[in-house]
C-alpha cells in the first residue's frame, strides 16, 4: 500500500543555517594496522550527501516543496559538490561564500554497517557580515510561504534574530529546528521543531 502525502507543490520554504557535507568512505576491515592499534580499511566506495540545514532543504524538495536555503560555505571542492547535488534536488541554493573558512564536512569511514571514525573539516563562522546573509534572504521571502531555521551551533545563525525579524516583517513564520544556543533568542510564540 503506497502512503499518500500531502501535495506540497505550492509550498514554498526556506531553510536558513548550517549547511555541511556528509561524506562516508565504505569499505572492509580485516587486518590491525602495524603502525597503531587500529583496523585498517580498504575503502571500496564511498558517497557524499547533503547534511545539516542542507539535508532539511533536500528533505523537503523531495516532498516536492519549492525550496530555497541560504547558507555559509567556503570557496572550495565541498562548496561545489555540494552545491551541484542540491541543484541537481531543485533546491535553489543561495550560500555566502566566505574565503577564509572551509565548507563544514563531515567525512565518516564505515566497514561492516558500522562508523569507525568521524573527521570533522571545520572552523565555526563568527563575525560574518549580518547584511550579507539578511540581503540572501530578501530575496526569497516573497516566493516562500516558511521559514525555517536550521542551527547546528556552526555560527550561520549568528545573527538569529535579526533573520527572525526580517521573516516576520515579511508576515512569514518562522520555524525553528534547534541543535545550539538558538532556544536563547526564541519568543514564545515561535513553534520549535525538536530533531
Amino acid at each position: 500500500m503506497k502512503p499518500i502525502l500531502p501535495d506540497y507543490s505550492d509550498s514554498g520554504v526556506l531553510i536558513v543555517g548550517d549547511v555541511m557535507l556528509d561524506r562516508y568512505w565504505y569499505g572492509p576491515t580485516g587486518r590491525i594496522s602495524p603502525e597503531a592499534p587500529v583496523p585498517v580499511v580498504k575503502v571500496e566506495n564511498n558517497e557524499e550527501r547533503p547534511g545539516g540545514a542542507a539535508n532539511v532543504a533536500m528533505n523537503i524538495a523531495a516532498l516536492g516543496g519549492h525550496t530555497h536555503l541560504v547558507g555559509l560555505t567556503g570557496i572550495d571542492e565541498p562548496a561545489r559538490v555540494l552545491t551541484e547535488k542540491l541543484s541537481a534536488l531543485k533546491v535553489n541554493c543561495d550560500f555566502v561564500s566566505l574565503p577564509d573558512y572551509p565548507t563544514i564536512t563531515k567525512l565518516r569511514v564505515m566497514s561492516r554497517g558500522q562508523q569507525l571514525i568521524r573527521l570533522d573539516f571545520e572552523d565555526k563562522f563568527s563575525d560574518i557580515d549580518e547584511a550579507a546573509v539578511l540581503s540572501r534572504m530578501d530575496l526569497s521571502l516573497d516566493k516562500v510561504k516558511a521559514v525555517i531555521l536550521s542551527d547546528y551551533a556552526k555560527g550561520a545563525l549568528e545573527h538569529s534574530k535579526a533573520m527572525i525579524a526580517k521573516a516576520r516583517e515579511a508576515g512569514v513564520p518562522v520555524f525553528i529546528d534547534p541543535k545550539g544556543l538558538i532556544l536563547s533568542v526564541i519568543a514564545a510564540r515561535h513553534c520549535l521543531l525538536q530533531t
